[in-house]
């Protein structure tokens, strides 16, 4: 194999652990140091813009995680998107700032966690740049034929070393009730979490892949003392010397030398030494601005954005403020693993084009190291033909058939004309734009399924009550509920393997919550469902069920191609168009309506309670997120 074999990502996986910790919620996982809310969190947070991170900390700040399982977890959300069997993995190459264990290395913990089969190992210990090395030693070891492919991953734990509880100690010892400013101002600015790539020395067949055209890493721990650490203290601005100098760990703990620190007065030459190594790799011709089509920064806080955007434009270099990608906001400073989250955001988010360049800059402050990483976007051998979906394709409600009567052709015309305005109203609605313009991410299709499982979950729960009001004398209707409900009650389990395959865990499915739309739509059809003969509820299936028989299929397929996804991550909406052709429901609907029980009055509640239907399914879509 040739020394120029070339290196692809073929998959990223990503793991955070627990909910998302709001800013009103941080000082109730990190605790209150000495009882009394923080003076610095406020102004701290305003200037990273930080607005939710993810703690493997609960409230009680008792630790939920290992920084090995996370990374662990990742791997495994990795291997599954990449249909990839844990023992064909050959080397590991794994970054975190601080691991659980002092001894032995974190790659051979990672190893044992994931499970992985008998592999080369390498681990990397830094700040940041950590995970940037980790991605440069899998990406030279395919290179030169030393592995196939490689697994580089990195996980971050700081948030225990914020735990209020540890400064409790040091604080009776020390005879203060305050905590440095050096440790007090990391508090705000790390999270936890972590994630992983799959390298490859091939494209992957099934979904999009970013070739690594080069990394270049450089240290400036010549210039400079050390900025961000732990094990030390430091007087007049030079360090003291070991932590394991001290006569026992609980005298080194007490004296704040196992602290993780940020010296303050240094931490603002980061920024100028990244955009220097920025413009050297210009000068060289690696990099060509005009040619990036997007920017993955990692900047621990907005503050220093900036400043590194004023930089680059006294030195002749603007990239446009859309070519910027971060998720610093909604997940915080990841350390060593931020990358990677990125990079996982990024390749399924449907922004991506083949031919793209994205180029990474990873800066550290740990002790200076500036590190950089271009990526050519690289379409799926296997390339399906784009699913056509457009918002100015022809609108089609199901087709009704009836007995020829003038009631139920009248009922017909009415349906007809609310699914008009309801699909007409649904393509304006923010996620269902996103499908048909292609824009749709990862995140927003997984945020689609946990939303809507609340209403798949209940759906067959009011379609059985309201079989249970149904009378004896209008027993075939009742048998078609009942039926109905039987089919209905097990397509959540279809909707949750679709979002287990897609990275999510099923904490965060039992997490989930009704939305406000969710909440109206369940409460006004348990209503309905509850009173006698509640026959109107055959306008509410005509509306959900009319959305699998038109929509879900059209929709599944254009999900999978933006996403790149598998037949097991997109089967909910594709099982629907399938299975509401097959299971006859629609036929089921047509024989309740050519009935004897359909009366004038009945028709006009179907009539009705398919506009409030529709109108509260469309505000269910509309609130995704908001509980």
């Amino acid at each position: 194999m040739s020394s120029q074999t070339p290196v692809y990502i073929t998959a990223a996986g990503a793991y955070l652990p627990g909910a998302p910790v709001s800013n009103e919620e941080v000082e109730e996982y990190l605790g209150f140091l000495f009882g009394k809310p923080s003076r610095t969190r406020q102004k701290m947070l305003k200037q990273n813009g930080i607005t939710s991170r993810y703690y493997a900390i609960d409230k009680n700040q008792q630790t939920t995680h290992t920084v090995s399982g996370m990374t662990a977890a990742a791997i495994h959300s990795c291997l599954q998107k990449a249909d990839k069997a844990k023992n064909e993995i050959r080397f590991l190459s794994a970054a975190t700032t601080q691991g659980d264990l002092p001894v032995p290395g974190f790659a051979s913990m990672v190893h044992g966690d994931a499970q992985l089969a008998q592999c080369e190992v390498a681990s990397h210990q830094s700040v940041c740049a950590a995970g940037m090395m980790a991605i440069k030693n899998a990406w030279l070891h395919i290179k030169a034929g030393e592995a196939v492919n490689a697994i580089a991953c990195a996980g971050e734990l700081p948030s225990r070393m914020f735990k209020a509880k540890r400064f409790e100690q040091q604080a009776l010892v020390k005879e203060k009730n305050t905590l440095d400013l050096e440790t007090d101002f990391l508090r705000w600015m790390l999270s936890d979490g972590a994630g992983a790539l799959l390298l490859e020395n091939k494209p992957s067949r099934k979904q999009l892949s970013l070739q690594i055209d080069w990394i270049d890493l450089r240290s400036n721990a010549h210039l400079y003392d050390v900025c961000m650490y732990a094990g030390t203290n430091k007087n007049n601005g030079h360090s003291t010397g070991s932590w394991m100098n001290y006569n026992s760990f609980s005298e080194a703990d007490n004296d704040s030398a196992i602290n993780l620190k940020q010296d303050l007065k240094l931490v603002q030459h980061i920024v100028p030494l990244g955009v220097q190594h920025f413009f050297n790799l210009i000068d060289e011709g690696r990099i060509d601005p005009n040619q990036l089509d997007w920017l993955l920064c990692h900047y621990s806080s907005e503050y220093f954005k900036p400043q590194i955007v004023d930089l680059m434009q006294k030195g002749g270099c603007t990239i446009p403020p859309e070519k910027w990608f971060t998720n610093l906001h909604t997940k915080g400073n990841v350390g060593a693993a931020s990358i990677f989250l990125m990079l996982e955001e990024m390749l399924y988010s449907g922004k991506l084009r083949a031919g793209q360049k994205l180029l990474c800059m990873v800066p550290e402050s740990g002790r200076f190291i500036t590190s950089f990483m271009q990526l050519t976007v690289v379409a799926p051998e296997d390339a399906a033909p784009a699913v056509s979906i457009s918002t100015t394709d022809a609108i089609e409600a199901p087709v009704i058939r009836t007995a020829g009567q003038p009631v139920q052709e009248w009922l017909v015309r009415q349906l007809t004309s609310v699914w008009v305005d309801f699909e007409s109203e649904l393509r304006q609605v923010p996620i269902v734009k996103k499908i048909y313009n292609g824009s749709l991410t990862l995140e927003d299709y997984k945020l689609l399924l946990v939303n809507l499982r609340q209403q798949v979950i209940d759906g067959s729960q009011w379609i059985a009550r309201a079989a249970s009001n149904i009378t004896i004398e209008y027993f075939d209707i009742r048998s078609a509920f009942i039926t109905h409900s039987r089919d209905e009650h097990r397509d959540y389990q279809i909707l949750e393997k679709n979002y287990l395959a897609c990275g999510g865990t099923y904490e965060e499915l039992q997490r989930g919550e009704k939305n406000i739309g969710s909440e109206a739509l369940s409460a006004f059809m348990f209503h309905k469902a509850s009173q006698p003969n509640p026959f109107d509820l055959l306008g509410g299936m005509f509306i959900i069920e009319g959305l699998g028989n038109r929509l879900a299929g059209k929709w599944g397929r254009a999900i999978q191609e933006q996403l790149r996804l598998h037949d097991d991550q997109v089967s909910f909406f594709i099982y629907h168009e399938t299975s509401d052709a097959n299971d006859n429901h629609f036929e089921r609907f047509e024989k309740a309506i050519q009935s004897d029980l359909l009366q004038e009055a009945i028709a006009a509640r179907i009539v009705k309670t398919a506009k409030i239907t529709a109108r509260l399914y469309k505000m269910q879509l509309h609130e995704l997120g908001n509980y």
